[in-house]
């Protein structure tokens, strides 16, 4: 297996020159790494989530958002476009992403983005080593995962703002 290479950044995500190799050492304080979350929702308001493949190292088998880190080169918007296509086989024209918001966290930067899409499930291209399955489900639905556990809790503040800027982009829709 090829050990993923990431970009070290500085808190405005601006590339410092070095580099860290996934899992192996640790970031100083004010190093951090890019990573891309992706939410796909449909122009009914219904919401694409993944269960991540039994035989991931982090959260192997739970449901969570589309992403992943970003690889040595690439920006948040390459980053997220290539987790998209290779997770769930969507590809997204540069018009279609739009980038909601980022969130520091200990050691990465985490941009989120949302893509309108309404492909069915069973036609997804899922990427078997990193995807078990992917399902749509109604913001509700997705809630009472979150609070029963059994899809990732990415936290309050972060939750708040996806789903204030998913009733956003369906409401420009309208």
């Amino acid at each position: 297996m090829i050990s993923e290479k990431w970009d070290i950044v500085d808190e405005n995500g601006t590339p410092t020159g070095k580099t860290a190799i996934r899992g192996k050492g640790f970031f100083k304080n004010g190093e951090y790494h890019l990573v891309v979350h992706i939410w796909i929702f449909s122009p009914d308001g219904m919401l694409l989530i993944q269960r991540r493949s039994d035989s991931k190292k982090l959260m192997p088998g739970e449901w969570a958002a589309t992403g992943g880190a970003a690889i040595s080169g690439e920006d948040s918007f390459t980053a997220a476009r290539r987790e998209l296509c290779e997770e769930l086989g969507i590809s997204a024209k540069a018009s279609e992403l739009n980038k909601g918001f980022r969130i520091k966290r200990r050691n990465s930067l985490l941009d989120v983005w949302f893509i309108l899409c309404d492909t069915p499930a069973e036609e997804l291209i899922l990427q078997q080593s990193e995807v078990a399955e992917a399902k749509w489900v109604t913001k509700t639905e997705l809630e009472d995962m979150i609070q029963n556990g059994s899809f990732h809790n990415y936290g309050a503040e972060y939750f708040g703002q996806v789903f204030e800027k998913i009733d956003n982009y369906r409401g420009a829709l309208v």
